[in-house]
């Protein structure tokens, strides 16, 4: 019997290979290592963006922007237990979807989650660099 993430590998195409854990599976995918694991009644895919906690008031900052445009969520993972593999805090990036999704959903899930990853990505580089990481005003909501 399929799980759902097999039906999450088998929708975009990963190559068989690396086989699922206990929980779930680690992708490997532009250069970043994508964790989809089945909880609750769903898949949740997550990604470490780090562990400099020094940045996470201004990546809270792009938060409530983000939350209108996609449905992933930035959160800290204070002792490492939401990626289930133990550690220091870390922000990570999480998104779900039922695991009855088909397989046209379950692409949509992830490439939306992927462009998402692109995004945060790009942000926490630009700030270690300290460049200027805000790309569009539009995107930031202040309280």
């Amino acid at each position: 019997m399929k799980t759902a993430i097999d039906r999450l590998v088998a929708a975009i195409g990963y190559p068989d290979g690396d086989p699922a854990g206990a929980h779930g599976r680690t992708l490997r995918v532009d250069g970043m290592e994508i964790e989809a694991e089945e909880r609750d009644g769903g898949i949740v895919l997550s990604y470490v963006l780090g562990g400099e906690e020094s940045l996470l008031p201004t990546l809270a900052e792009y938060a409530a922007g983000r939350m209108l445009k996609e449905s992933a969520t930035l959160a800290w993972d204070a002792d490492g237990r939401i990626a289930e593999s133990g550690g220091e805090g870390r922000a990570i990036l999480w998104q779900d979807a039922p695991a009855t999704a088909d397989a046209h959903e379950l692409v949509g899930f992830f490439e939306t989650f992927m462009d998402s990853c692109d995004w945060w990505r790009a942000r926490v580089e630009a700030l270690r660099v300290n460049e200027a990481a805000l790309p569009d005003e539009a995107l930031v909501i202040r309280p």
